[in-house]
């Protein structure tokens, strides 16, 4: 078998493992049997299919979205460093769902979309943002102008949301719970809320793979290539902002999924995108699946937000690349 076979069958081995311990193993405990045979225990088939196997959907969901967008904006800028959560997409994610929640608003022709729209569009302007800043401050774009701009929108983004959490009634322990990150008692209504956009997000990504390898070296070649770099480059950025608003909306910030899995995935198996992008979202489903099953295990009855659990994760790996950054540049 290729390296390239090998790597997805460990990855949806992987995955497919994730799966069954997050839907057997919990407070209840439920046999793999009642997956396929749920006439075996109606009881536990009914835990399964209402409350754990959406949840288990849902964190596989925002953990490839939220995979799939890093990968695509390190390719984009060249830099490891680079996700929705470092880049401030995830901030500016935040910011459009709790004003939703805050203001109370529904778009009545989006009803239950409304809020991974209102997400989606806090993402975009942040990217946005972010990257015509980056440049008004170093037309060169180097990596740590564009971290420290992630940076500073994403110090200014969380203080609107504490004033909106400051000045909040009702509302204030529905916000909390949210920003904390979450999939927990979401249900099926959540996951047909985030589909349609992951899935749409990600297809646009795939469709680019090619151009996020030319780019790799550097935009004038990849012009010379016959790439529209400005196309190119607005397609994956609005994609990325659109697979985090999604991921956002319905599971709150959760950080360096899209940081570590990525970079792990580069690291093993090479940064060809036609590879990277895909076995980022099938690795980044089942790196949350896990986060999530410890989340809720760990200390069982209370439950962790799952972003405590990726920020455990990331935030060592987020200090080694950096590290390793550094030692080679200097």
């Amino acid at each position: 078998m290729s390296k390239k076979v090998i790597a997805y069958f460990v990855s949806l081995f992987l995955l497919g493992g994730a799966v069954v311990l997050g839907v057997t193993v919990g407070t209840v405990s439920i046999s793999p049997v009642v997956i396929w045979n749920p006439a075996s225990d109606e009881g536990a088939a009914n835990i399964l299919w209402n409350i754990r196997m959406p949840r288990v959907v849902l964190a596989g969901l925002v953990g490839a979205a939220l995979a799939i967008a890093g990968a695509a904006f390190q390719g984009l800028l060249k830099n490891p460093l680079a996700d929705p959560y470092t880049l401030g997409v995830s901030s500016g994610a935040s910011v459009g769902a709790v004003m939703t929640l805050f203001f109370g608003i529904s778009i009545p022709f989006l009803g239950i979309y409304t809020l991974p729209v209102m997400s989606m569009l806090g993402a975009l302007v942040t990217m946005l943002a972010v990257m015509a800043f980056a440049k008004l401050v170093d037309k060169a774009m180097k990596m740590e102008t564009v971290i420290l701009t992630g940076i500073i929108f994403s110090s200014f983004l969380g203080s609107l949301i504490s004033l909106m959490i400051a000045l909040t009634g009702e509302e204030l322990r529905q916000i909390i719970g949210w920003l904390l990150g979450s999939v927990s008692m979401r249900g099926w209504p959540f996951v047909q809320m985030a589909l349609p956009f992951i899935l749409i997000g990600s297809f646009i990504l795939w469709l680019n793979r090619r151009e996020l390898n030319a780019m790799l070296f550097g935009e004038e070649r990849a012009q010379h290539l016959g790439v529209d770099v400005k196309k190119r480059k607005m397609m994956i950025l609005v994609s990325g902002s659109v697979l985090t608003g999604a991921a956002v909306a319905v599971s709150g910030t959760i950080g360096f999924v899209g940081l570590v899995v990525p970079h792990m995935v580069r690291l093993v198996w090479g940064s060809d995108h036609r590879h990277v992008l895909p076995l980022s979202f099938i690795n980044g489903a089942a790196l949350l699946i896990v986060c999530d099953l410890v989340s809720r295990t760990i200390i069982s009855p209370t439950e962790l937000p799952i972003g405590v659990i990726t920020a455990f994760i990331g935030a060592p790996v987020f200090a080694f690349i950096f590290f390793r950054q550094r030692k080679g540049v200097a």
